[in-house]
């Protein structure tokens, strides 16, 4: 294909292809060049355009196919634009003479079609510059069109529209001409012509005005006729036109005013236009006349559609602010036109006149008006209902026959009403809380009017009123119980009404069935007063007769919406409902006969009415209260039921005895059964099989005249693929709700709400539509069939089948064809049940008429049928599961496809060769394939039938599917066969296309990842894709290009780089907003799909499109584009779409978007997301957010007066609603999350300025904080709950993101301090009497985190925002009386607990102390956990006063979640009132809150007992109004029992002990870490305090246990933090024991005085034997625990892991700082774990806690890194430490065992000196502190054996020999301290053998003097430690030490000279060694003499140095007399014990 890509033609490469090759070859080729004409230099493009012109004449003579005729035409007409365009002329002529051709063969007609094209094409380039030429080039078209056939008018029609476009007002001559020709093609039998003559006329409206002028009548009906037996799209683009033109007479076009006095049209003579056309059609006078005398109406429904979709054009074109002035009278216009007798002459015709006057309101008035305009538009619509019931009221109480309306008027007006009313209710729904103003407005009256119209005569218009006041209680939850209440009054009241009776119980049912919608509920008590309204009805239904029926139904509705409200409200009626149901049917059979033979036709009416709702209810029970429906109750509805069945064989008997008034009810009583059946489990009404078998079958093959309900029945048994061949689909479009009228059928007609009012209380939010009784009770009686059907023996499956057979055969025409809908329907659905159990269908007897019927089928003259046979077949071949019967079936379509030459035999059966794999995990076969491909190759070439065409490639799409990679072997000639189709099918066969388009997909998902491949084959299978696309693309059909857009985004998924984006992009946003639905979802899910990889591209792209190739009519889409990127357009058409996937799709095409380039355009998006916030000028509260804000102290006024409402400058968004914005603040937040992971100058202002002014482009979050603030405040305190609820999660985002970041200008302070007004402002409206729940929990949650941020420093400003948390707080105190009952009982629960949450959070702020903040759990992440608050003293004096109150509200909301956490088992023993803050009934919808809010309350608890050391002090109730439970938890209670401030305390102790043990034991996976975090932090808060540090010590179960639970948290969570904290709780708890042991032990000792005192130590664990029990020992738990923590950080502990990798012999892990924290403390807790033992428990723990004491002392030695190794040695010391001064060492019983256990510590660290394992770099320092530890506390038992004492002075010498001075220094004060030892046996062996060497080293300083402060250092503390083996020494050594220690010092001295050049270290040592001489010297005045006499030299050297140490003090003093002396200060310091 390279070879197409130049200028010219290669016609060489051309003419060696193949036909197929040489189309394709060319089409590729006029692609490349309609792109390089548009880029390439003109005069190149003229040097060649002689030739080029030669070669695309030639192509258009050459019988060009259809795609290839369009691009022919356009290179032609662009070439002549870009090069010279004076040669046009002799196209056009060139053109002309083909047309002129009297040639009328076939082949010549693609030659013809492709110069029609090339001069409609040329005439749109060039326009004018053609001359008057065009007069006869459209004399010569509109001639031809004359003998045309249809794709030849087509092509004429599309040619006239581009000349009309191309010479705009210079046709005017032509106009007229060309409107004739259009006005015959607009009636055209083609659906295609009709189509191009509408955009014809289209586009000659443009120019011609006498089209809305002077012909506007004609026009519009000749649109009308047009309408008449249409296709969708004839009705879409005829719509569009008649539309247009109708908009165009009321507001002519700017252009045509200045030229002639236009004139214009009223919106009422437009109205009356469409009025005309919705009543009478587009017929004449006289057959209009003709009809109405007969009787009969001529309108079909396909006009009344159409002209329903051209109303809608027509008012989308004016635009909504014409909308917003002229709606009133459009109102009552579009209404007029349902009130009118002729539109509603049949039920049927009525419900599809509603729908559509209803879709005109719902596309006008909710498509194209902001929400103000809305509400404005509600109070209209009010109005409107206002009038029609006045009028009503007057007309039935008007008392003169002669004035008096009759019941025409009344039906006319019920019609009105429904529709204002559903429009009404949709509106309200749509506005959600922002409604709350409409509601409010008492001028409008909308709850009062909506309420009278529940008593009109009419029960539709009634019903709409219920529904509407259900769309009022979905919009505002608050209005739901005040509605419920006053319908329950009424009704009550007005019980003897009939309308009253039926209206007021349809709204009550309607809002019962809404609540599930609402997640605020209504009371619980509702229910009960529902039940006693129902009851009541029913008992008093026989009282009196004339309302009887009426009582009956109202009771019944009741009930049945009742169940809706779940299992929670209906399990305490549940017996009460069984009783009813009981009565409702006789108790056995024999009293049913007794019924039968005593009743008349009014209590039969009467009976079968309470048996249907009584049923109806029971399904309702079913579906809603699955967990109630145990055995039991089952057991109970069954009598019932089989009565029930029993009355359903007498039936008909009692039909044909009472005649048609008991028709209906029957008909309603069996389609009640069917259903309660179908939901109920089969077996459980085995027994009636027959008799029910019996009855469906008779529904559905009985000889009655059925009513055919396929057009229900048959869609979802189709598949979902096959469907696209019935049409387009209509969940596709944007006219579902009124199209779907035409699918229906004219019998049945559209379904609505009074035909069953019980579907009232339905989930659906859309309004139901239930259908009539006789096509219901078929559709239920299907659906049962399918049920049943699979649990029955196999020889009844025959039967019954056998008997379907012949029953058609005895049925004929429409009676035949609608029995066999509903037989397929039927065994269709069985099968589907089959198949999904894996069940088997039978034996061949019952497989032989199964596919004797689907056959059939399959060659039914009905396509939905076939479609749902083929299905059937599948489902049979699956449920069958034989492939030998698989064979057969398919051998069967084999032959029946080589014989059939009829269209539908053909289509049945090619279809069902695509699906018969579908459920056998697709095709294994390549025999089976092959046939089936050479089948339907030949079928799909069949041009002679086009829908033949479209099955069969339906059918091979199939193929490709199921056969996977079997196909691979078929694809090249498929992609041509597919591509050849795509180049030569007509484009008016779009449904070929579609197949094709499909097609290509499947092939494209077949060769999936293998696109990517390099190889020649590949690339020529992807040119070929990219061609199909390219061909599709090009398609007029928007289906087609939105097939097209699917294989692009699958080719996209398996080779990205071969998809061009530059041309993918700008072709996707063309279409986004296209006026078809199914396209703009393509778009959008490419766009999605896209923007996932390469979103910054595709958003350079789209901007491009607009910026390089502005289109002559800019759409307002390209407007948004321009001014704020592709994303601003997506967010425009989330604003704009009604479609909920087409919504979720755009959200996550913005949110990939958002996640991939906003952090790096962050002002862009923010702005977008700003202007989105702040655009509703409806409720424009937008705030702007001054950078300071000063406010005057005290100053109460409210804080919004600081802000003015200002609107943006040139927004580019209008009225965005409110789902929108809540999306925007979404996106604000999901921003913030973004750049948390990035760059950390988002979050610090100083380094983000300092960044800006590097790079002044460089933008980060901080810098737009103001806007954050404004954006959250916006959307905090708009008028609806759902954005409120965002804006006010945005703030907190923000507040915890921003509260630390500090203000570079304000040291000291954060940038946040002065947004505190703005804080305040959007926190004040959330906490105001209306506000719901669930905004004032939010908001609670907001001021806990805005207080405890730390950000507010003033007292006076805290306590702004403090207030509102104490009048909530007000709020909770007063309790349940206080509060209206608008919600449900769980809602108060809720904000009460988030009251109460955001107390106990600022209350742990407030109480956070240094102690605290320097513990090991500071690490852990606490809600408002910010260190060092200035405030916390204020925030603490805050909170103290409302301390009491707040205990008790915690305390009881803590035993609340005790007692909801506790198993199912024990909750028959829960308070039958439920809690503190839950009601029983509520417990379920109360559990989730709790568990929300639990985990700071109780932190704040455990904190409150820790700061009043469990004091229990009764400060009185303290005004709190809440039910007291029998566990009060020691509150002030008028009980009789009070319990002692002793229980109350164990009672608070075992309250938080047990949750956070019960939490801690299991929590969740996604349990979140501060709830943990906040149990061990409470844990700890419990345990500081004596008391119950006193209780645990106690007992040593419930230690044990709380020990085993840690133990297991630590096994989950490896978090650092968490398992600090477990540690701490841990020592906390060993410290309990110790304390515990140590009490027992002292309490012993008094007790039994001194002479007993050995036994004493035998208290702790292990007693005598010394054994630690597994599970019962807390020594044992908590050294698990320790092993646990030690093993995890340091894996070379454990024995078994000695060998391995991170055993002894790797290298030892990194660990970091918090590693060693955990080590240190692991053992600090197994260092006292032996005091909490008796001696033999001591002896038995010993060896473990030695082992790991000196195995982690091992691991610190070895120098691998820094800090954290450093401080587990210092830990492991100290934990020796403890150990080896342990007193069990010198117990009597343990003495031995612990002497020796201790001597082999010794030798063990001794032998780890010597081994081989002793890596170089040992801390030499740590070990030799180790044997000092062994020597100075273990005793002389341990440390005086001969060969570890030789082994100790051993290291010690080595140590004295160290040439490192910090080691030689350590080791000076180590001897030191073992000189100093208290026993002989230790100090004086290391003074004999050391003492020497200590002297020796200190000799040689005077040669070499220390030239660091490390080498002084060690020089110092050898002269300490030799001066204390002189004190140590015996007094009669004492002086021969001396005589050695004085020369030592005097040979320290320096002369004056030396000493003035001496380093400073040596000088420091001369200073050093006077100081030490004139103290010695004194001490020992007679050795010092002695040696000074001997010693001259010795002598004058110290005199020397003494003399000049005056000299030079006298000399500083007498310079600096205010300066201490500075040499005197090193000698000072000097002093300190290192040890």
């Amino acid at each position: 294909m390279e070879s197409a890509h130049g200028l010219l033609l290669n016609e060489e490469v051309c003419n060696q292809l193949a036909e197929h090759q040489r189309a394709q070859f060319v089409f590729e080729w006029l692609r490349f060049l309609k792109k390089l004409l548009i880029a390439a230099n003109r005069v190149d493009v003229r040097e060649k355009q002689k030739k080029l012109v030669e070669q695309l004449t030639a192509l258009l003579t050459g019988s060009p196919g259809p795609p290839t005729r369009r691009l022919i035409a356009h290179n032609l007409a662009l070439l002549y634009s870009v090069g010279d365009p004076f040669s046009a002329q002799l196209t056009v002529d060139r053109c002309n003479d083909i047309i002129r051709s009297k040639d009328d063969s076939p082949s010549y007609l693609p030659t013809r079609l492709a110069a029609v094209a090339c001069l409609g094409a040329v005439y749109e380039q060039l326009g004018r510059l053609l001359g008057n030429t065009f007069t006869d080039t459209v004399g010569n078209l509109l001639r031809a069109l004359k003998s045309a056939e249809s794709q030849g008018r087509y092509e004429i029609m599309l040619s006239l529209e581009r000349i009309l476009c191309g010479l705009g007002v210079s046709a005017l001559p032509c106009h007229r001409d060309v409107y004739k020709a259009a006005r015959v093609c607009l009636t055209d039998r083609s659906m295609a012509v009709r189509c191009a003559a509408a955009k014809c006329l289209l586009e000659l409206q443009k120019e011609a005005s006498f089209l809305w002028t002077t012909e506007l009548e004609n026009v519009a009906t000749l649109c009308f006729k047009a309408f008449e037996g249409s296709s969708y799209d004839v009705r879409v683009v005829v719509a569009k036109l008649l539309g247009t033109i109708l908009a165009t007479a009321v507001v002519p076009k700017q252009a045509a005013v200045p030229r002639q006095a236009v004139r214009r049209s009223s919106l009422e003579e437009v109205m009356d236009l469409l009025s005309s056309g919705f009543l009478r059609g587009g017929s004449g006078f006289l057959r209009t006349s003709g009809d109405i005398l007969k009787g009969t109406s001529s309108v079909s429904r396909d006009v009344k559609v159409g002209v329903t979709q051209a109303c809608v054009v027509f008012v989308s074109c004016l635009g909504g602010p014409w909308l917003e002035r002229n709606f009133p009278s459009l109102l009552v216009l579009v209404l007029e036109l349902v009130s009118h007798p002729r539109a509603t002459q049949t039920p049927a015709d009525a419900v599809c006149c509603r729908r559509c006057i209803s879709f005109i309101l719902r596309a006008t008035v909710g498509g194209l008006l902001g929400e103000k305009a809305q509400i404005a538009a509600a109070k209209e619509i009010c109005q409107a209902v206002g009038k029609q019931k006045k009028a009503v009221d007057a007309a039935m109480s008007d008392s003169n026959v002669e004035t008096r309306v009759g019941t025409l008027d009344v039906a006319a007006s019920q019609h009105v009403l429904v529709c204002a009313l559903l429009e009404l209710g949709s509106l309200v729904q749509g506005l959600a809380t922002t409604a709350g103003p409409l509601l409010q407005d008492a001028s409008a009256g909308v709850l009062d009017t909506v309420t009278s119209v529940l008593l009109h005569p009419s029960v539709s218009a009634r019903l709409a009123a219920a529904w509407c006041l259900r769309c009022v209680a979905v919009a505002l939850p608050a209005q739901g119980s005040v509605l419920l209440d006053r319908c329950a009054e009424r009704l009550a009241a007005l019980k003897s009404c009939p309308e009253a009776m039926a209206g007021y119980s349809a709204a009550i049912a309607a809002l019962l069935g809404v609540m599930r919608h609402c997640p605020l509920g209504i009371p619980h008590d509702k229910g009960k007063v529902v039940m006693v309204l129902a009851e009541d009805l029913l008992r008093s239904a026989t009282q009196n007769s004339r309302i009887s029926v009426q009582r009956t139904q109202a009771g019944w509705l009741l009930l049945t919406a009742l169940m809706t409200l779940g299992p929670a409200v209906v399990e305490t009626l549940l017996a009460r409902v069984l009783l009813l149901w009981r009565c409702a049917f006789p108790l056995s059979p024999r009293d049913l006969d007794i019924e039968r033979s005593r009743g008349d036709s009014f209590t039969w009416q009467v009976t079968l009415e309470g048996r249907a709702g009584a049923l109806c209810a029971m399904k309702s029970f079913v579906l809603n209260c699955a967990d109630l429906l145990s055995d039991d109750v089952i057991g109970r509805m069954l009598p019932p039921l089989s009565c029930a069945v029993a009355l359903l064989t007498q039936l008909p008997s009692l039909v044909k005895a009472y005649g048609n008034p008991l028709k209906t009810i029957s008909m309603v009583y069996r389609q009640r059964l069917y259903e309660i059946l179908a939901v109920l489990p089969p077996k459980t009404y085995e027994e009636s099989y027959g008799a029910v078998l019996r009855q469906l079958v008779s529904d559905v093959s009985g000889p009655e005249p059925p009513v055919s309900s396929g057009p229900v029945l048959l869609p979802p048994l189709c598949h979902p693929d096959d469907v696209l061949l019935l049409g387009p689909a209509l969940h596709d479009t944007d006219q579902r709700f009124i199209e779907e009228q035409l699918q229906q059928g004219s019998s049945v007609g559209g379904g609505s709400l009074e035909y069953d009012p019980f579907m009232i209380c339905e989930k659906s939010l859309e309004v139901p539509t239930p259908l009539p009784p006789a096509p219901s009770v078929t559709v239920a009686a299907v659906r049962l069939f399918g049920v049943i059907f699979p649990h029955i023996a196999a020889p009844n499956r025959a039967q019954i089948l056998e008997q379907f057979l012949e029953s058609l055969k005895q049925l004929k025409g429409s009676r035949q064809q609608a029995a066999q809908i509903h037989m397929i329907s039927a065994f269709c659905s069985a099968l589907k049940v089959l198949g999904t159990w894996r069940g088997g269908l039978g034996s061949e007897e019952v497989r032989r008429p199964a596919l004797a019927l689907l056959t059939g089928a399959l060659e039914s003259a009905n396509p939905q049928l076939r479609c749902a046979a083929a299905e059937g077949l599948s489902r049979l071949a699956q449920v069958a599961n034989d492939a030998a019967f698989t064979v057969s079936v398919t051998q069967i379509s084999f032959d029946k496809l080589k014989s059939a030459r009829d269209v539908i035999s053909r289509t049945g059966h090619s279809l069902a060769l695509g699906s018969l794999y579908r459920y056998l995990g697709g095709i294994s076969s390549g025999q089976h394939l092959n046939a089936c491909v050479g089948i339907l190759y030949t079928l799909s070439q069949d041009s002679t039938s086009p829908e033949v065409q479209m099955w069969a490639l339906h059918s091979l799409s199939l193929v490709i599917d199921l056969a996977g990679p079997l196909y691979h072997g078929h694809v090249e000639p498929t992609f041509t066969l597919v591509l050849r189709l795509l180049l030569s099918v007509p484009p008016a066969h779009v449904e070929i296309h579609q197949s094709l388009g499909r097609c290509l997909n499947a092939l494209i998902t077949t060769l999936g990842p293998e696109l990517q491949g390099s190889g020649s084959s590949v690339a020529a299978l992807r040119t070929s894709c990219l061609v199909g696309c390219a061909v599709m693309q090009d398609n007029p059909d928007c289906l087609v290009q939105a097939q097209a857009i699917a294989c692009l985004q699958q080719l996209h998924m398996f080779a990205p780089r071969h998809v061009n984006l530059t041309s993918l992009v700008p072709s996707l946003c063309v279409n986004l907003c296209s006026s078809y639905l199914s396209l703009r979802r393509a778009v959008v899910a490419c766009l999605r799909q896209l923007a996932q990889r390469e979103a910054a591209e595709v958003s350079e792209h789209a901007v491009a499109l607009v910026r390089e190739q502005p289109r002559r009519d800019s759409t307002a889409l390209d407007v948004t584009i321009k001014e704020t990127g592709l994303e601003g357009a997506l967010f425009t058409l989330l604003d704009r779409e009604s479609d909920q996937r087409l919504c979720r799709d755009i959200r996550e095409t913005l949110g990939h978007m958002l996640s991939a380039i906003a952090v790096g355009r962050l002002a862009h998006w923010l702005r977008l997301c700003k202007d989105v916030l702040s655009a509703s000028a409806d409720f424009a509260t937008a705030a702007p957010v001054e950078t300071t804000q000063e406010e005057e102290d005290g100053d109460r006024a409210d804080d919004s007066s600081v802000f003015t409402s200002k609107p943006e400058p040139s927004c580019p968004f209008t009225n965005p609603r409110w789902v929108t914005r809540v999306f925007a603040a979404e996106c604000v937040c999901r921003i913030i999350a973004q750049c948390e992971g990035g760059d950390p100058a988002h979050f610090d202002m100083a380094l983000a300025l300092e960044q800006r002014a590097q790079d002044p482009a460089a933008d980060f979050l901080v810098l737009h904080l103001a806007d954050l603030i404004r954006m959250a405040f916006m959307a905090a305190t708009d008028h609806s709950d759902r954005l409120r609820l965002s804006g006010l999660q945005t703030l907190l985002v923000i507040i915890r993101k921003f509260a630390s970041v500090p203000e570079p200008e304000f040291p000291g302070h954060v940038i946040l301090e002065q947004y505190q007004a703005n804080v305040g402002a959007a926190l004040r409206p959330a906490f105001s009497p209306d506000t719901p729940p669930d905004v004032t929990a939010k908001a609670c949650q907001v001021c806990s985190a805005w207080v405890a941020s730390g950000v507010v420093s003033d007292l006076g400003d805290l306590r702004r925002v403090h207030q509102l948390l104490a009048s909530s707080l007000a709020k909770v105190q007063a309790g349940k009386e206080v509060q209206s009952q608008l919600y449900n009982e769980s809602t108060s629960t809720m904000e009460t607990l988030a009251v109460l949450k955001a107390w106990a959070e600022v209350y742990i702020v407030a109480m956070k102390t240094p102690k605290q903040s320097d513990s090991p759990a500071r690490l852990l992440k606490v809600s408002g956990d910010e260190a060092g608050d200035p405030s916390a003293d204020g925030l603490l004096r805050l909170v103290q006063a409302d301390l009491g109150t707040l205990s008790r509200l915690w305390l009881s909301a803590l035993q609340d979640y005790a007692l909801l956490t506790l198993p199912p088992d024990y909750a028959p023993r829960l308070p039958a009132t439920g809690g503190a803050f839950y009601t029983a009934e509520t417990a379920e919808h109360a559990r989730p809150h709790y568990c929300a809010a639990w985990a700071p309350i109780l932190h704040a608890t455990a904190l409150w007992l820790n700061g009043t050391g469990f004091i229990v002090v009764d400060e009185g109730p303290a005004n709190l109004s809440r039910p007291v439970t029998p566990t009060s938890m020691g509150q002030s209670t008028s009980l009789a029992t009070v319990k002692s401030p002793e229980d109350v305390n164990t009672d608070r102790f075992h309250l938080i002990l047990g949750i956070s043990v019960e939490f801690l034991c299991s929590p969740r996976s996604d349990a979140q870490m501060e709830s943990i975090s906040a149990c061990l932090l409470a844990l700890q808060a419990l345990l500081d305090v004596p008391w119950p540090r006193s209780k645990i010590g106690n007992d040593q179960a419930l230690s044990v246990e709380l020990l085993s639970v840690l133990h297991r948290l630590v096994l989950t969570r490896e978090s650092p933090p968490v398992q600090l904290a477990v540690l701490e709780v841990v020592q906390q708890v060993v410290c309990a024991a110790q304390e515990h042991v140590r009490e027992k032990r002292r309490s012993a000792e008094v007790d039994d005085g001194a002479s007993e005192k050995e036994t004493l130590p035998e208290f702790g664990e292990g007693r005598d034997t010394g054994g630690l029990v597994p599970g019962q020992s807390l020594v044992f738990a908590a050294l698990q625990l320790g092993l646990c923590i030690l093993v995890r950080q340091l894996p070379q502990l454990n024995p078994q892991l000695a060998g391995s990798p991170t055993g002894r012999g790797g290298s030892p892990q990194a660990l970091t700082e918090s590693d060693g924290q955990l080590v240190s403390a692991a053992l600090a807790i197994l260092a006292d774990l032996p005091s909490l033992c008796s001696p033999e428990g001591s002896v038995a723990v010993l060896p473990t806690v030695l082992f790991l004491v000196t195995g982690v002392l091992r691991e610190a030695v070895l120098r691998a890194d820094g800090g954290a190794r450093a401080a587990m040695g210092a830990a492991a010391l100290q934990a020796l430490r403890t150990v080896v001064a342990s007193p069990m060492a010198s117990a009597e019983k343990s003495r031995n065992a612990w002497t020796r256990l201790l001597r082999c510590a010794l030798a063990t660290l001794l032998h780890f000196w010597d081994t081989d394992e002793c890596p170089p770099e040992v801390d030499e320092v740590s070990l030799l502190t180790a044997l000092s530890v062994f020597l100075l506390s273990a005793g002389p038992e341990v440390a005086a054996v001969p060969c570890l004492q030789t082994g100790c002075i051993r290291k010690f010498r080595a140590g004295l020999r160290s040439q490192d001075a910090v080691v030689l220094a350590k080791t000076y004060q180590l001897l030191l301290s073992v000189f100093q030892s208290p026993c002989p046996a230790v100090a004086v062996p290391f003074m004999r053998a050391l003492g020497p060497g200590i002297v020796g080293g200190l000799q040689g300083v005077e040669k070499r003097r220390p030239q660091s402060a490390a080498e002084l250092t060690a020089v110092q503390e050898g002269v300490r430690a030799l001066q204390g083996l002189v004190s140590a020494a015996d007094p009669e050594h004492r002086p021969q030490l001396v005589s050695v220690l004085l020369p030592l010092l005097v040979s320290f001295l320096m002369d004056g000279n030396a000493l003035a050049s001496a380093p400073p270290p040596a000088r420091s040592l001369h200073e050093f060694a006077l100081q030490s001489l004139m103290c010695v010297g004194p001490q020992h005045s007679a050795v010092f003499r002695a040696l000074m006499a001997a010693s001259p030299a010795m002598k004058a050297r110290l005199e020397a140095a003494v003399r000049g140490n005056q000299e030079s003090v006298k000399a500083k003093s007498a310079g600096q007399q205010g300066q201490a002396p500075g040499k005197s200060s090193p000698s000072i310091q000097l002093k300190t014990n290192f040890l």
